[in-house]
């Protein structure tokens, strides 16, 4: 069908656009956490709804970074229900005891996931981060929320440093015909395509300079079941989902 390469083309047209756009901005984000992997510090991830997945995508990935650690609770996700989930989001003050279970501090980093980045749960998480010491980097859709805010704070006003995904209100991206409704989320897609790719490069920059690149390998690869359990070994006590 014509739709299925349409959405093909334009996501594909719309990440060789991230590429450019936000080559710089990515470049800091590897800056902070390669300065955060050296110290031996910690990169929180967290999101709600959707954007949760984008935490438990970067948690325990073959080729990805052990000292990431996924800030994740039933309330915020969507499989014990959806709608309530979308409600708790939204409530001020919910997410400050999650958040504080996972002893964020001076020199990790906090990256927040959140494509309208208007909703209490990011912009309190944010909030949280700054007081706490941590640095916090936003991955949100800059023109998203600025439509949604109605003079709300917004997630990317809070953040040390912001990662736009560019992606429109709405997040689907295909016209349906006969209908004034779109289909075809790209959030998800293209978030997780952005993180891979920084963590990716702060891995490539440790490898470079002779350190011990803390990146887990697929279970089923040759050397995996050593080089894991020693990663989850020195990083366990320091990540409660391990």
């Amino acid at each position: 069908m014509s739709i299925i390469n349409d959405y093909f083309d334009k996501l594909t047209a719309h990440l060789m656009q991230l590429r450019d756009s936000q080559a710089e901005v990515m470049k800091q984000a590897v800056a902070m956490i390669g300065e955060a992997a050296r110290n031996d510090k910690r990169v929180f991830v967290f999101g709600t709804g959707h954007s949760h997945m984008l935490a438990e995508e970067v948690h325990y990935r073959a080729g990805g970074l052990a000292i990431t650690v996924p800030v994740l609770s039933a309330f915020t996700m969507l499989h014990e229900g959806a709608s309530s989930s979308t409600k708790f989001e939204r409530i001020s003050g919910m997410v400050l005891p999650l958040l504080q279970r996972y002893d964020i501090g001076a020199g990790d980093i906090l990256l927040i996931v959140s494509n309208s980045g208007v909703n209490a749960a990011p912009v309190d998480a944010a909030r949280y981060g700054r007081e706490v010491g941590a640095k916090v980097i936003a991955l949100t859709s800059v023109s998203y929320s600025a439509s949604a805010a109605n003079g709300r704070v917004r997630l990317s006003e809070l953040a040390d440093l912001v990662l736009d995904n560019e992606i429109p209100a709405g997040d689907a991206m295909m016209d349906l015909p006969n209908s004034e409704m779109k289909a075809g989320a790209v959030s998800t897609a293209v978030c997780a395509t952005i993180l891979h790719a920084i963590f990716t490069a702060v891995a490539a920059e440790l490898a470079e300079e002779g350190s011990d690149v803390p990146v887990y390998r697929s279970a089923n690869m040759p050397g995996a079941t050593e080089i894991n359990d020693r990663l989850i070994e020195k990083y366990k006590a320091r990540n409660p989902h391990l």
